[in-house]
């Protein structure tokens, strides 16, 4: 499947299945100037949880790629992509932060971000926008959240209708 067809295939599931539209996303999240310190968020999903990561660990966005498999390696790690000449490592954020096996058989969207050891691509159901949050609105996270989740979570920001579950991709990645 080329890359028309799977962007044509992605503007028929969101017909089907409508996400909030932006406006409804900038007018629960809309940042306040009276804090110096809002942060922005690129937000996505993972079945019916809505999580983001910083806008600054973000380095690009785009639709799945062919990967290389890597023998032996954690079930987390779905391959390696070349990215213009850069190999990088492909987790699939479902298997490591302990959701189910996606079902619909759609192909997953990839973040790629910045870390520590260098760039890595999360893969991802489907990508959200980007939000800025006011820092009054940061909680701990609940402790009720799955073990694997929770220890990847740094927080959660209160939206109107919703959370947003505030990723530490340093955690993220870690596999092994």
């Amino acid at each position: 499947m080329n890359e028309e067809e799977m962007l044509a295939r992605g503007k028929e599931r969101r017909a089907e299945n409508p996400e909030p539209s932006l406006e409804t996303d900038r007018r629960v999240s809309i940042s306040d100037r009276r804090f110096e310190n809002n942060r922005q968020y690129a937000t996505f999903y993972l079945d019916d949880h809505f999580l983001g990561i910083e806008i600054e660990q973000v380095q690009e966005v785009f639709l799945s790629k062919e990967m290389t498999s890597v023998p032996k390696s954690p079930a987390s790690v779905a391959g390696l992509i070349n990215l213009r000449g850069q190999i990088i490592m492909s987790i699939d954020l479902r298997k490591r932060l302990g959701f189910k096996e996606n079902s619909t058989g759609e192909a997953p969207m990839s973040i790629v971000v910045r870390t520590s050891d260098g760039p890595v691509n999360l893969l991802v159901d489907q990508i959200g926008d980007v939000i800025r949050v006011r820092p009054d609105l940061f909680e701990l996270p609940p402790k009720t959240l799955e073990q694997q989740l929770g220890m990847a979570i740094e927080g959660v920001y209160k939206l109107e209708g919703k959370l947003l579950l505030a990723l530490n991709t340093e955690c993220a990645v870690q596999v092994a």
